[in-house]
């Protein structure tokens, strides 16, 4: 049976591939015709076939695997799942005037790194950092590729070789294996965890600080929840403990609005955040469009400078906005 399967070169030779390899490139071609002989031969050592197809059948799987190589694997999809922000679906569709915009700019060249007035060269970051200030009342702002790139450059920045407290009940893990002690070990930090999984107190900060300390860190659990006897320390309460203490206060607020928004319980308030003088991180591209973000403290620059970010700098035209609060 397997006598009957014809050779590759053979198969290359019949006029119908031959007209295939006038409109696709040859390594694509013999690829495909390849990859369907071995299929057959492979369903009949595997008994899951019992004849090799005819030369039409042969000839119609070679032209569809060919047609499936050269589409496009991105493709345009219906949302029915009820999750209006959906992940996995693209998160929230780009507005027509931000793909418009895009497209302008894209499809030729542009001032990316170039500053016009200067004709200088520019930095790429210049281009957000006003309108992210603006929006979130920061003193300065810096795009990454995404918020778990700029957790781990505030973790670098503010405490490599040093202690952040964190709670038990937030070493979360997120969708892509993104990690809380992974990113925390990657960036040269050393976690001390506190309080237990389902409660967490203020005192149990306060009792972990050391000479050693350099960050008090809370992880927003965005997607999960733990009920029943549970207990947290709120934001504002643990800001107050790091101003008595001199000791800066990171949130990982996951997503959310930058302002309160009353059909999204609990989803707001990343302005206020800021305006404490605290120093959130959020991804804004769930809701307005890509962009994954985190604000940062007066040490935006030095952050900047250490920018393992040639690897986490934006490229263009998203990215991920870190802010600065007054």
């Amino acid at each position: 049976m397997l006598k009957r399967i014809p050779k590759v070169d053979r198969v290359l030779e019949w006029p119908e591939i031959s007209q295939l390899l006038g409109r696709h490139p040859r390594p694509e071609v013999v690829k495909a015709v390849r990859g369907c002989l071995d299929y057959v031969r492979d369903q009949i050592l595997g008994d899951a076939s019992e004849s090799v197809p005819d030369r039409d059948g042969i000839i119609t799987a070679i032209a569809s695997e060919l047609a499936r190589r050269g589409s496009r694997s991105l493709r345009a999809v219906v949302n029915a799942t009820g999750v209006v922000i959906h992940t996995n679906l693209g998160r929230a569709p780009l507005a027509n005037e931000a793909e418009t915009a895009i497209h302008t700019v894209s499809k030729g060249y542009s001032n990316l790194e170039y500053d016009l007035v200067s004709g200088e060269r520019g930095r790429r970051n210049s281009h957000l950092e006003g309108l992210i200030c603006e929006l979130t009342g920061a003193e300065a702002a810096l795009v990454v590729n995404n918020n778990a790139a700029a957790v781990m450059l505030a973790l670098s920045t503010l405490a490599a070789g040093r202690e952040v407290i964190i709670s038990r009940g937030e070493l979360v893990e997120i969708g892509g294996s993104f990690r809380i002690p992974d990113v925390m070990s990657q960036s040269g930090a050393r976690l001390v965890e506190v309080g237990t999984t389902n409660r967490t107190h203020c005192a149990d900060y306060q009792r972990a600080i050391s000479e050693a300390t350099s960050l008090l860190l809370k992880v927003h659990a965005s997607n999960f929840s733990i009920v029943g006897f549970t207990a947290a320390v709120p934001v504002t309460e643990l800001a107050e403990l790091g101003n008595k203490s001199g000791i800066p206060v990171m949130l990982d607020a996951g997503s959310g609005c930058l302002s309160d928004h009353p059909p999204v319980p609990g989803s707001g308030g990343r302005r206020r955040h800021l305006q404490r003088g605290q120093t959130p991180g959020w991804s804004p591209g769930r809701h307005y469009c890509r962009p994954a973000a985190a604000a940062r403290s007066d040490e935006t620059a030095s952050t900047a400078a250490r920018l393992t970010a040639g690897q986490t700098r934006a490229g263009c035209p998203g990215g991920n906005p870190a802010a600065v609060p007054r």
